[in-house]
């Protein structure tokens, strides 16, 4: 094979294809000696191909070689060799030699980790993102592996992108709009030993004395073993898909790509999450968010991380209607953009929310803070459980976190759960303690979809999904960290009241209006859009030491095509009952009872109920109750 080389053009990094030329592009200081190396897969013979020195523009090294055809790639892995060291491109597309997870022979072999190309096509067809408005959204976090690998699917495609595309149906139906996973770009779960010789200068490698006060690290039996790592918040190869996540690993780009296209096609979204260490490079992190956008159609990205440029992401044109995910971020001002794409992601909510549930520190201002949080150019996710922490089931079955089988003397995860076992530490079989602990998860469910903001659970939380207390699952690839699917029949009823939450929550966009409330009437609808009650009407103190109140919406301040009945929103978490005030309708209208958490079979009925006192209603030691004015 005859290969003409030459300089290449240094705008994209990486490996770029081009009829039958292909152009490197990468880091590498011009007094660097860069070479890149084409491993044959079949015969593992290596060929060498020197970077002139002279083939440098700042900080960059790019060679464009021809004579190689698109079909003759696919025979060869590549990495780069940067004075004498093996560099796997950190731009590549594919990453060779972990299309098994946790394959033991990696430990030996982890040099047979390589770069390869992407050569794969797809027809997109008409695909469209969705663009789901905040109102809308609800929002499902999980883990690729671990949402499907305990369900009754086929082998083969436990654990992968086609297990998720299987239960699309199911979370289409349950009222879920947005799926965000857990992250599924190349990242190294195995923990493989460091090459300790490799990594020690020069200068350290000297034998201490008796009189030395400081001793060399000891390695070896006394050094702590590595977990495994399942969750993949570590470096990871930004724009490669985890071949061990799809049935297919070789074709996982497609397979991945096919995920998208079905969720798009059942107006769904797929957010990614993306962790970067705080070294990262904000030049590759925005690039491979430009990446993920145009190549896999992803429609939003939760970020993470320390150092991120968080402003260059929200002012890039590329990214304009992709929906960022993050902590904060920088002050932000573009009147121009019509498209609000910036959601604020952080745990403020859950406690919040935990501490009123189980009775830790209750601080009602607190908590109708964070019901009514929203903001003109940011979204707000409310969550009550999340990968860091108890699950939803355990949050009320565990008073103490169990992370003994992570091997850290359960030293690690967070140590304020404001958990509640209500009895017995771990399941019980007395009947009373099952009835709290579902009716406190119903509660917990109504505060979240009646939040203003946009609600977010995690896989399995519908059906009592427990970790058994681990509230830090990070190193556990097994029943623990997995979904279990086999309570799935067994919380039907809970499954069903959850879709008709979520079905309540979008007929009535005035709960989750997208603007902040303003607390008056400034359209002169008759009432404030938003506004508090207790005893008396209009007139309540939200002392943080109470732990009821009314929360009245407007229903005329609904969106347009929506039912504009006025929402009445009970909440009592006094451990004995209350009387919470309800303001007088106009003559036309009366208040019903929609909603009751304290009816253990019902609650949610089916043919709302006329209040016989229009003037007050009794609400149940912790209990919700909704009412419709209408």
């Amino acid at each position: 094979m005859s290969l003409i080389v030459k300089e290449g053009n240094y705008t994209t990094l990486g490996v770029t294809v081009a009829k039958n030329q292909i152009t490197f592009t990468f880091e590498g200081e011009k007094e660097d000696n860069c070479c890149i190396v084409s491993v044959q897969k079949e015969t593992e013979e290596k060929k060498v191909i020197e970077v002139p020195k002279e083939y440098c523009l700042g900080s960059l090294r790019s060679i464009t070689i021809s004579g190689i055809s698109s079909q003759e790639l696919q025979k060869y892995y590549y990495y780069y060799e940067i004075n004498g060291k093996k560099v796997v491109d950190a731009y590549a597309k594919v990453i060779s030699g972990r299309e098994i997870w946790n394959d033991e022979l990696r430990k030996e072999h982890k040099y047979k980790v390589y770069s390869s190309f992407l050569t794969d096509t797809f027809s997109w067809g008409n695909d469209k993102q969705p663009e789901i408005p905040k109102s809308q959204m609800v929002m499902y976090k999980l883990h690729v592996r671990g949402f499907t690998m305990a369900s009754k699917m086929a082998d083969k495609i436990k654990g992968t992108f086609m297990g998720i595309k299987n239960k699309i149906p199911y979370l289409k139906d349950l009222g879920v709009t947005t799926i965000e996973l857990m992250p599924m770009y190349e990242f190294e779960e195995m923990p493989i030993p460091e090459d300790i010789e490799a990594c020690i200068p020069d200068y350290v490698k000297w034998q201490a004395e008796k009189e030395d006060l400081i001793q060399p690290i000891i390695v070896g039996e006394k050094e702590e073993e590595k977990k495994l790592n399942y969750w993949g918040y570590s470096e990871g190869n930004y724009f490669a898909v985890k071949a061990s996540y799809a049935s297919e690993p070789k074709k996982a780009s497609i397979e991945f790509k096919k995920l998208i296209k079905s969720l798009h096609e059942n107006n769904m979204e797929c957010v990614m999450e993306m962790f970067f260490p705080h070294d990262t490079n904000c030049n590759l992190i925005l690039d491979a968010l430009r990446f993920w956008v145009r190549e896999y159609h992803v429609d939003g990205f939760h970020i993470l991380g320390t150092n991120l440029p968080l402003l260059a992401i929200a002012q890039d044109a590329i990214l304009s209607r992709t929906k960022i995910f993050a902590e904060g971020f920088p002050y932000i001002s573009n009147p121009n953009r019509k498209y609000k794409n910036l959601y604020v992601y952080k745990e403020e909510y859950q406690y919040a929310v935990r501490k009123l549930l189980n009775h830790f520190q209750t601080d009602i201002c607190e908590f109708v803070n964070q019901q009514k949080k929203q903001g003109d150019e940011l979204g707000y996710i409310n969550y009550i459980s999340t990968t860091n922490g108890f699950t939803l089931t355990d949050l009320f079955m565990y008073n103490d976190k169990h992370n003994e089988a992570n091997g850290e003397n359960n030293s690690d995860g967070p140590e304020y759960n404001f958990s509640n076992n209500y009895g017995i530490e771990g399941p019980s079989r007395k009947r009373y303690i099952n009835e709290i602990r579902r009716q406190r998860i119903r509660t917990a469910f109504m505060m979240l979809f009646f939040a203003q903001g946009i609600p977010l659970f995690m896989a399995g939380d519908e059906f009592g999904n427990s970790q058994k207390g681990n509230n830090n699952a990070y190193c556990q690839d097994n029943e623990i960290g997995w979904v279990d699917w086999s309570q799935f029949l067994r919380y039907k009823k809970e499954r069903e009241f959850i879709k008709q939450l979520i079905t309540f929550r979008k007929e009535h966009s005035v709960i989750a209006n997208e603007k902040p409330y303003r607390f008056y009437d400034y359209r002169a609808l008759g009432m404030p859009d938003l506004s508090y009650h207790g005893e008396y009407a209009w007139i309540t103190q939200l002392d943080p030491g109470k732990k009821s109140v009314g929360m009245l919406y407007c229903g005329a301040y609904a969106s347009k095509d929506q039912d504009i009945s006025d929402i009445y929103i009970a909440y009592n978490f006094y451990s004995e009952k209350v009387s919470l005030a309800l303001p007088q309708l106009p003559a036309q209208k009366k208040w019903y009872l929609k909603m009751d958490s304290s009816l253990l079979q019902t609650p949610i009925l089916e043919e709302v109920q006329e209040m016989e006192d229009q003037r007050s209603i009794e609400v149940e030691s912790q209990t919700i109750c909704l009412l419709i004015g209408k």
